[in-house]
């Protein structure tokens, strides 16, 4: 089984700028999912797609792969992340070298983890009939009872059918945490899509999911991250979800 991992990481962030360089915990943020990818052992390459000569140069000095320059096309704030781990793909494929499976790495999450990243790998391999495996987590809120602001100045529901409904009777709803994806190379390349059956959600716990794409993000990814070091230092994770750091969305943006 070959696989490579692709790394998104344009310069052109607007909220946060320069993020992906930006040091979090004394390393770049982009570092962190470099090492998970060199520690996991799961890959024969470990690619980062940028735009960015800088980030290029942070990328490499980690052990990655920068062997193209990502086009301008698809290093602005409307490329989205399909089409540029497909862009990678086919450079592999010119080169005669397209593996079995890939796995795009967001470069903004730090929580991530090594066991979940071969959880999502060892899930794909053993269902020959699903096309990916990523990584989900759950809302800390019913969204069925979720509100909007109105043009008064007010508040009204979303869905006005649900708001009086008990939280325990409402369906549990799970989104993408913005971790990892794994996928067969060519569903990648066939545009297979990717929310549907054709995927294996890999869940992970609200307190180990925080993308970063805001400044808010940011803090509440370092409180989070150094409570999570604290309570493994302590023996477990316990401490963290009884300190309240169980945060619910991560946002998304193209990387």
């Amino acid at each position: 089984m070959k696989a490579v991992a692709v790394i998104p990481a344009r310069g052109g962030s607007k909220r946060i700028p320069r993020k992906n360089i930006r040091l979090f915990d004394g390393i770049p943020l982009i570092a962190h999912s470099i090492r998970r990818a060199i520690a996991s052992g799961c890959f024969e390459r470990i690619l980062v797609s940028t735009d960015d000569p800088e980030i290029a140069g942070h990328a490499r000095r980690e052990g990655a792969e920068v062997p193209f320059q990502r086009p301008s096309e698809l290093a602005d704030d409307h490329a989205g992340t399909g089409a540029v781990v497909c862009h990678a793909l086919e450079w592999l494929a010119n080169c005669g070298q397209l593996p079995e499976l890939a796995c795009c790495l967001y470069a903004t999450s730090p929580l991530g983890r090594v066991e979940d990243l071969l959880r999502g790998r060892d899930a794909l391999l053993a269902a020959p009939d699903r096309q990916f495996a990523f990584s989900v987590t759950t809302f800390a809120f019913p969204i069925q009872r979720a509100l909007r602001l109105t043009a008064a100045g007010g508040v009204e529901p979303m869905y006005p059918e649900f708001i009086g409904r008990r939280s325990q009777d409402l369906e549990e709803a799970y989104h993408d945490a913005g971790q990892f994806y794994w996928g067969r190379s060519e569903a990648f390349l066939r545009g297979v899509p990717m929310f549907s059956d054709a995927a294996i959600p890999i869940i992970l716990p609200r307190h180990r999911v925080q993308d970063i794409d805001t400044p808010e993000d940011w803090e509440r990814a370092e409180y989070l991250y150094h409570a999570l070091q604290l309570a493994h230092r302590d023996g477990g994770e316990g401490r963290a979800q009884e300190a309240g750091l169980d945060l619910g969305d991560a946002r998304r943006d193209p990387r």
